[in-house]
């Protein structure tokens, strides 16, 4: 029998990819324009887990292992391993003041962050963001190169609800990297210890205060 992500797919109307593409819109567009609009925390919270929720539903059975578990590994960590000195110079050489400033201060609140923001933040976000996107409109897309972009510049625009160009600057850019390498193992516990990756090191070398909601909605 042929495996079902072997079969060719259905051939889509052009009816049914216009209400793709207004759905399309209406998630990762209206979704974070609304969260924006309405500035609080406890529904943006509410909005990506019940949103990761229903897509890990839609998608539950379309989940798959990487061929070479071995190798994508390598490649996580020897990346991370070249950028994330990169990052931390970075912060030093802009925000000397903030640099390192959470574990320095408040190391209990930031080991509190390294255990919870995994937990609590990047598996919704992967969801959305990489498997259910990269599965429900594919169609749309077409391309991988097409899927890639869409993935990595809505994550970067949902980021626009912190009021910073920076946040939204580097979530593209990241954005990038989790869904070209989703794009090739297709693996939603590879790109949730990624985005893991990154985002602790964000919170850690003190970037962590351009994707802070209470200081950018306190402040507009």
């Amino acid at each position: 029998m042929t495996p079902p992500e072997a079969r060719p797919a259905a051939p889509y109307t052009l009816t049914k990819l216009s209400w793709r593409t207004a759905e399309f819109l209406l998630v990762f567009i209206g979704g974070p324009l609304l969260i924006l609009d309405l500035r609080r925390p406890g529904l943006l919270f509410a909005a990506l887990w019940i949103g990761a929720s229903v897509a890990w539903f839609s998608t539950r059975t379309q989940t798959r292992s990487p061929h070479n578990t071995t190798h994508e590994l390598k490649n996580i960590f020897i990346r991370f391993a070249v950028l994330a000195p990169l990052i931390a110079l970075a912060s030093w050489w802009l925000w000397p003041e903030t640099f390192l400033i959470l574990p320095r201060q408040k190391p209990r609140f930031w080991a509190m962050i390294m255990v919870l923001y995994p937990l609590l933040s990047v598996w919704p976000q992967e969801m959305l963001y990489r498997q259910f996107l990269f599965t429900r409109y594919a169609p749309l897309f077409r391309k991988t190169g097409a899927l890639i972009a869409a993935s990595a510049i809505s994550f970067g625009f949902a980021h626009i609800i912190f009021l910073n160009p920076i946040a939204i600057v580097m979530t593209v850019i990241g954005g990038f990297l989790f869904a070209r390498d989703y794009s090739r193992h297709r693996s939603l516990r590879f790109a949730c210890l990624e985005h893991s990756l990154y985002g602790c090191l964000i919170f850690t070398v003190g970037l962590g205060r351009f994707f802070y909601t209470g200081a950018a909605w306190h402040h507009h």
